[in-house]
């Protein structure tokens, strides 16, 4: 405490002495002692209610010691099973965790990371994907400022994501691999990469690039076949040495039935070879009709219109074709859908001949759109006039029916510029994204659809639909969210398929490596998402006849299911509502596939980099009993004290008041019974 405010507590104590002795002791020339009660009485308060201004305070000052973080990340892949390190790993955590000496020294801190990094809630090796890079992102997230060495226990093979040798760019933390598994090069032959396109066209043929690769000394020669079912499809003699180690495949297969076909790659593996699981490869093709062509219409250049193209082409099913409001007109009957975007009174002869062919679109309005023309012509929806431009960003409406929409983060998009004002809609529509001014909902329509006279429509009121693409990379480091969302209502406007109460979205075809998950929404009559229904999904193994039944789990706005758990298979399903009689069937196929196994040895190289570029050091499992003395050893790693300095009140106001409420309460009682009040 201050010796200022000490001075006014002193001097509050005077005066409030002075205030009382004037009150019962002025003019009196003796003192009974109930006069000298309440004397003090109202000195008490008096007292109370300057200490209650002054509010004295007194500094206290704590120390607390902060220890160094030890963060231990195992890798939790299938990988280090298949390696035979798992009882490895289980011992070398259990002794890191229980030295005495390192938890003295250290706070330990323990994750796994497959294709995600959590905290550790035992260890399983059941990941399918390994992700190192994202493991060290997020870490750096978590331990920005704090000393935390990161002990790395993995065999280094990561299955996808940017190379992690250079994660020290952004975890500036030093880090010290444990490197699992065997680190004896053996003789072996592996396909290292397979790649096909996802869809084929009808009497066309696809084309398939495959990279073999051989690790071994000696000369060999091996065959590499591709098989259909019990069939042949394509064969060819192989040959490698020890400096042409490597040999890329390029060919062609025929797609003459629609539907989904597999094929499996084989490298036919050499005597003795110790890993044949990463000899073959399973893939699959859909092969479809035809190609769903659409005509993106604009008298002017704009970003927007390569956006909408990139997006929309993400998908081989479909080709988007750049045509002005003219040379359109003479080949209009070529496409199911017609992009509209900015009309203007050029567009006149084409409504003309949309109108004729009741022919679907989607029209996009912007600053360069001609309201007057598009009023006038339009009979769906009237935009108001005012002569003024505004950006409005978007907002999921989570009751949209015709199809599924996954919120990918709208909100974070920049705003749409467009014109300002009302828009009448003469007939029912959905509204997929409201605008929003400054966070604050409109609930007027950025995007929605119709459907009139057996054709569908779609409008998007703004334009630089560009920089939501852009974003989208951003938040995510891919154009997948966003092109999938384009793709989605491009698939809804270009099909005039009736619309239904339980949507459900699924792949063709999974690969054995990812997750397979199938999404459905349930509506109520009225269309409105229906959150109180009960999904269940009867999934049945084609090969084994075997039949599985899973309830569908609500997400937000929808409902889906995690299949991941099922083996290799050809499979049928039907999704049923348990309070009604509605149901949706489909089929798909999961490839067998193990990306996990594909490994044979550690990556011994890329583990020993990155602990020299982060100023850590490696170790081998075998040898790991040094890793605890190389921390403990480490004077980087020192605790940290910390002095805190707190201004606490003397007394609490909340105790004042309680003291100033007593003392005037007991002053008025005893006067109000001496009869001097």
């Amino acid at each position: 405490m201050s010796s200022e405010t000490l001075l006014y507590i002193i001097l509050a104590g005077i005066i409030a002495l002075l205030l009382a002795g004037f009150q019962y002791k002025f003019n009196k020339k003796s003192m009974t002692k109930l006069s000298m009660l309440f004397l003090f009485l109202r000195f008490l308060t008096i007292f109370s209610v300057l200490l209650l201004l002054i509010n004295p305070k007194f500094e206290q000052i704590t120390l607390s010691t902060i220890k160094p973080n030890l963060v231990i990340a195992v890798d939790n892949s299938s990988s280090i099973k298949y390696l035979k390190q798992d009882a490895n790993v289980n011992s070398l955590v259990e002794k890191l965790t229980t030295d005495k000496r390192l938890t003295d020294k250290f706070h330990i801190e323990t994750y796994t990371f497959g294709e995600k990094l959590s905290p550790s809630n035992g260890i399983e090796f059941d990941e399918k994907q390994t992700n190192i890079n994202d493991a060290f992102n997020q870490l750096s997230q978590i331990y920005k400022q704090s000393i935390s060495p990161t002990i790395l226990i993995s065999d280094g093979n990561q299955t996808y994501g940017n190379s992690y040798e250079f994660a020290y760019n952004n975890y500036k933390q030093p880090i010290y691999p444990v490197i699992l598994g065997d680190t004896v090069r053996h003789t072996d032959l592996k396909i290292q990469q397979l790649s096909v396109n996802k869809y084929a066209y009808l009497k066309n043929q696809f084309p398939v690039e495959t990279i073999l690769v051989y690790n071994g000394d000696t000369a060999i020669n091996s065959k590499f076949i591709v098989t259909n079912g019990n069939s042949v499809v394509y064969s060819e003699i192989v040959n490698f040495t020890k400096q042409n180690n490597s040999k890329v495949i390029n060919f062609k297969l025929p797609a003459n039935t629609v539907g989904v076909h597999a094929y499996k790659a084989l490298l036919q593996p050499l005597e003795n070879e110790k890993n044949t699981t990463n000899n073959f490869k399973n893939f699959a093709i859909e092969v479809i009709d035809q190609k769903t062509k659409i005509a993106l219409v604009s008298d002017f250049i704009h970003p927007d219109l390569g956006a909408l193209k990139k997006s929309i082409e993400s998908n081989e099913q479909r080709s988007v074709l750049f045509l002005n409001s003219n040379n359109v007109l003479t080949q209009i009957n070529d496409f199911q859908l017609v992009i509209l975007y900015q009309p203007n009174n050029r567009f006149n002869k084409l409504y003309e001949v949309l109108n004729s062919e009741n022919k679907n679109r989607f029209t996009v309005i912007g600053t360069k759109t001609d309201l007057n023309f598009l009023n006038n012509i339009n009979k769906t929806f009237t935009h108001e006039i005012t002569n003024q431009t505004e950006t409005y960003q978007a907002e999921l409406n989570k009751n949209y029916a015709p199809f599924i929409i996954e919120d990918i983060n709208f909100e974070s998009f920049p705003p749409l510029n467009t014109h300002y004002g009302a828009v009448s809609f003469s007939l029912p529509f959905e509204t997929i994204l409201n605008k929003t001014i400054h966070g604050i909902s409109t609930k007027a329509p950025l995007l929605a659809t119709f459907e009139t006279n057996g054709r569908r429509e779609a409008v998007l009121f703004g334009e630089n639909i560009w920089q939501w693409r852009a974003q989208s990379y951003i938040n995510d480091k891919s154009f997948n969210s966003f092109d999938d969302f384009i793709g989605k209502l491009i698939q809804y406007t270009a099909s005039n398929k009736q619309k239904s109460r339980l949507n459900v979205a699924y792949e063709s075809f999974y690969n054995g490596n990812t997750n397979v998950i199938i999404k459905a929404e349930f509506f109520d009559k009225n269309y409105v998402f229906d959150t109180r229904e009960t999904l269940h999904i009867t999934v049945k193994n084609l090969v084994t006849n075997e039949t599985k039944t899973f309830p569908l789990i609500l997400n937000n706005t929808n409902y889906q299911v995690d299949l991941s758990s099922l083996p290799a298979s050809d499979y049928e399903f039907t999704i049923k509502a348990s309070k009604e009689n509605i149901s949706k069937s489909g089929s798909f196929k999961i490839l067998e596939y193990n990306v996990e196994q594909q490994f044979l040895n550690a990556d011994v190289t890329k583990l020993q980099q990155l602990a020299t570029n982060s100023q850590g050091k490696s170790f081998f499992v075998n040898t790991a009993e040094n890793l605890a003395e190389t921390l403990l050893n480490d004077k980087r790693f020192v605790s940290i004290q910390k002095s805190n300095k707190n201004s606490l009140p003397l007394i609490d106001w909340k105790y004042l008041l309680i003291i100033i409420a007593l003392s005037l309460s007991l002053e008025w009682f005893l006067r109000k019974y001496n009869g001097l009040i």
